[in-house]
């Protein structure tokens, strides 16, 4: 698909949430190869596992192993594409009178999207590396180091982004808090959230202590900021809905706690891993499975409320398969997405862990049987929505949302 070019004032940095939402598919299907493929020793799959798990598995375990590998690699494209897309608009879009009155409006946090699909991007390299390179998981210790730079680069980014932001509200005023009647202010935390996580990865996966100790560091640096800033929002943003009801082009925002907790806990489950294997600090399984379900039922929670009012609104009648177009719609394919994920860990990392559900039983595949759904309609979300906002055979008319 040949997508439109030249958008000027139309563009919105909220397009940035398509490349991260095809980063995060890529991932979804990675799950399948972490969870369901043997990889004794190594604490993810990789090209060594990979290989090793194709040449003597089942044509069951050989099929699933091609699709998801294929998953893999097709999002892991698009989510590239679509990032170098949106830099080329974005560079033009900067240079429009619009983006001056961005600046000092509601929605200057919307530039929080660009560290949060950059760093998207070092954690689609890391698997895509991890499992196309042959020998690039032996020598992990090694990269280790530059992915903690990486991570560290973006979020220095990140802070710059959003300081900027929140000094000028906090010293010249002028929030607008009746236009803030969505919980849109989320996606700026939710990009801590994501450099977070990322520097959770090589604190759990490395055996250097200094490592471990420098990515947990990280990794609590911007999970707590993630977590302090984002429960403000959250108060906020409800308040403001209560007061002044919810926008109806903004009540995507509402599903943003589904991957915003996704991280927050991944994060923390890596945190704990690392704590245990390199500092002797004691895990048990139950607690990980109470610590897992307790987030997924909070998540369970916020989809119920997202999915009434968005019904009430007639969002998907309207945003999705209507003819409104709003470059926000792209904030219901991370949901999607991070639910899946999060089950995973429930299903794998909580319950087969204590023993409840044996792996790939029959158990296992009815539990699977929702995340597959979901999986399969985000999917077709996040085409429907590449086609409707960004094929340049449709005219794109958006008003970017505060």
């Amino acid at each position: 698909m040949r997508y439109l070019s030249n958008l000027g004032e139309r563009y919105s940095p909220l397009y940035f949430l398509s490349s991260v939402g095809a980063g995060g598919l890529a991932i979804s299907f990675f799950m399948y190869l972490m969870w369901m493929t043997p990889h004794k020793g190594s604490s993810i799959a990789n090209f060594a596992t990979l290989t090793s798990a194709f040449n003597g598995g089942s044509i069951a375990m050989q099929a699933m192993i091609i699709a998801a590998v294929l998953g893999v690699i097709v999002f892991s494209a698009l989510h590239f594409r679509l990032l170098v897309w949106n830099f080329s608009e974005f560079g033009k879009w900067k240079k429009t009178k619009v983006f001056e009155g961005f600046k000092n409006s509601n929605a200057e946090s919307q530039l929080m999207t660009i560290p949060l699909a950059l760093a998207m991007s070092v954690n689609v390299s890391f698997i895509a590396g991890a499992l196309f390179v042959p020998g690039l998981w032996g020598i992990r210790e090694i990269l280790f180091p530059f992915s903690l730079l990486a991570f560290a680069a973006i979020g220095v980014l990140g802070f710059r982004i959003y300081l900027d932001f929140i000094s000028r509200v906090l010293t010249e005023g002028g929030y607008e808090c009746a236009k803030n009647n969505s919980l849109g202010q989320m996606l700026s935390v939710f990009a801590f959230a994501m450099i977070g996580v990322g520097f959770s990865a090589p604190a759990a996966m490395s055996h250097t202590k200094a490592i471990a100790a420098i990515g947990i560091a990280g990794s609590a640096l911007f999970i707590g900021a993630a977590i302090v800033m984002g429960t403000i929002k959250l108060i906020l943003g409800f308040r403001s809905m209560m007061e002044h009801k919810a926008a109806g082009e903004t009540t995507p925002t509402l599903w943003i706690i589904i991957p915003f907790l996704t991280v927050v806990g991944i994060a923390i489950y890596r945190i704990k891993m690392s704590l245990f294997h390199n500092f002797d600090t004691p895990v048990t399984a139950g607690g990980i499975y109470v610590f897992l379900i307790s987030l997924f039922a909070i998540q369970i929670l916020f989809g119920l409320i997202g999915w009434s009012v968005m019904k009430r609104v007639g969002y998907f009648e309207r945003w999705i398969t209507g003819p409104e177009k709003s470059p926000g719609s792209y904030a219901l394919v991370c949901p999607g997405v991070a639910l899946f994920v999060f089950g995973n860990f429930v299903i794998n990392a909580g319950l087969v862990k204590i023993g409840v559900v044996a792996s790939m039983s029959v158990t296992y595949f009815a539990l699977y049987a929702p995340l597959i759904a979901i999986q399969v309609v985000t999917v077709w979300l996040f085409f429907k929505l590449n086609s409707k906002m960004l094929s340049a055979s449709n005219q794109l008319q958006v008003q970017p949302a505060e």
